[in-house]
């Protein structure tokens, strides 16, 4: 089999079955849509939507000094995580630059689940194993040992409850606890991408089919839909979430990003990237550098990564992402645009799309927020 074919998820013969558009990602082949992307994006948000993550990328760190080793190669403090909680915090290089964000489940005091984005799994196993050194602790791929398939919306937790053994109701947003889903092991986790409530079962590859099923049977009478990667984006840029290789990259700090509150200098020991995070964090501070905002669209034109965002006849930033937005019914966009231009409201901004300036309203992130 050539390196160069895509992995196939635990899962790919049902995606198949039920006629999703496949696409490669991250050397992926995963789900793109299975109908209409409009239709699984409104099922999020309204009712429930089923997704495959297995893409993602399980690193586990056991070891009497694996909070020490994490708190040296992560920018948070991971040391101060309990036992059955999680935690949103991003590796970054020397430079302050970030590798990729991620998420640390403390599954027990001297061991941790670390999910990195598909793209950047070998590059954070790598970094990880790399600064192990010194460290009483081990870095493990498990990414092999894992499917992940996600449960999103406001009906999850009745329809997640009907298949599980465990207390949802005591499981707070960015926690996570073992227990049995359709009769076998799982993690599970409340936590997302869609800025919905929902669930994030890690279960072993050779049960996924099972758990799959038996959310689809619990679920579709409470309108629960399978879910492909397209809506996935859609909902994230709704809620206003960034996603690697658009609103972060290497050439970018959390603090570029509006992301700074993720980095803690005040945490025992050094941590990688410490002194030029030290720099760029006073940088934001007395001139801040161009801010992430969103854009609506006045008209109907949809914008993309890259597309230049302008006033006054002059680029004054760049479209990360964008696409049209279900729930608001208008084209949507991330940006990074000048400081001067970032206040909500602020008149004469645009985007060009090749070579029409097309009139956008500033707005504060997200543009949707669910109701609690």
């Amino acid at each position: 089999m050539s390196s160069n074919a895509p992995r196939h998820t635990a899962l790919d013969a049902l995606h198949r079955s039920l006629g999703a558009t496949m696409t490669d990602f991250a050397g992926w082949d995963m789900p793109l849509r299975y109908g209409s992307e409009r239709d699984e994006h409104l099922a999020v948000r309204t009712k429930a939507g089923l997704f495959d993550l297995s893409h993602m990328g399980e690193i586990t760190v056991t070891g009497p000094e694996a909070a020490a080793l994490l708190n040296h190669a992560l920018v948070g403090n991971i040391a101060t995580v309990g036992v059955g909680r999680a935690r949103y915090t991003m590796i970054c290089q020397e430079d302050g630059g970030i590798l990729d964000d991620l998420i640390v489940y403390r599954l027990a005091d001297d061991e941790y689940m670390v999910v990195a984005n598909a793209s950047n799994a070998q590059v954070v196993l790598d970094a990880l194993t790399g600064r192990a050194a010194g460290f009483d602790a081990a870095v493990r791929d498990d990414r092999d040992a894992y499917a992940l398939i996600a449960v999103q919306g406001p009906e999850s937790s009745g329809i997640l409850k009907s298949v599980t053994d465990a207390d949802l109701d005591g499981l707070k947003y960015y926690a996570g606890l073992p227990g049995t889903v359709a009769g076998v092991p799982a993690l599970i986790a409340r936590t997302g991408y869609t800025g919905e409530d929902g669930f994030e079962l890690f279960v072993a590859p050779a049960d996924a089919e099972k758990v799959w099923q038996a959310l689809t049977d619990a679920g579709t009478p409470a309108g629960l839909v399978p879910c492909g990667l397209s809506c996935r984006d859609t909902l994230r840029l709704e809620a206003g979430m960034p996603l690697y290789g658009h609103e972060l990259t290497t050439s970018l700090t959390p603090f570029d990003a509006g992301l700074g509150r993720v980095v803690k200098f005040e945490k025992d020991g050094d941590f990688v990237g410490r002194e030029a995070l030290a720099e760029a964090a006073e940088r934001a501070a007395s001139k801040p550098p161009r801010v992430l905002v969103g854009l609506i669209a006045e008209g109907r034109r949809v914008p993309r990564a890259g597309y230049p965002v302008v006033a006054g006849g002059q680029v004054i930033g760049e479209v990360t992402s964008g696409a049209p937005s279900p729930t608001l019914g208008k084209p949507i966009a991330m940006a990074y645009v000048d400081a001067a231009h970032a206040a909500p409201g602020t008149a004469g901004v645009g985007v060009d799309i090749r070579g029409s300036h097309e009139p956008y309203e500033v707005v504060a992130l997200p543009f949707y927020k669910r109701q609690k």
